[in-house]
């Protein structure tokens, strides 16, 4: 049985290493903190993609509650179901739709706050 010495670790670095990663000049961070019309443009993106998700958010809930008492209406056979002694609808509407509305603000928190970090990292990058 042989004892095999292991190779000897080499360290392999690139020669732009030392170069300059992003040109001198103006960054986005500067802008933000002297408020100019580029740190105006950063925040009015920002404030845009949280409006826009804000409604698509809206929507998808206004649709999905807003359904609701129209398909009782439409099926009326919906209004005799009984569940744990209420009638579906009232069990529905009085009851299951809070945790969809909390489950509809813990979701737009997470996508906010997933805009505001990308948010970040653009300006930090910049």
């Amino acid at each position: 049985m042989t004892d095999a010495v292991p190779p000897k670790r080499v360290v392999v670095t690139s020669p732009r290493t030392a170069a300059a990663r992003r040109p001198p000049g103006r960054s986005a961070l500067r802008a933000l903190d002297e408020q100019d019309r580029v740190g105006e443009l950063l925040v009015r993106s920002l404030v845009r993609v949280q409006l826009l998700l804000a409604l698509k958010l809206l929507t998808v809930l206004a649709v999905l509650l807003g359904g609701l008492p129209l398909l009782f209406a439409l099926a009326p056979g919906t209004r005799d179901v009984v569940v744990l002694g209420l009638p579906l609808p009232w069990l529905v509407l009085g009851v299951l739709v809070y945790p969809a509305l909390v489950l509809g603000g813990l979701v737009h928190l997470r996508l906010a706050e997933r805009n505001e970090r990308d948010f970040t990292e653009l300006v930090e990058r910049s």
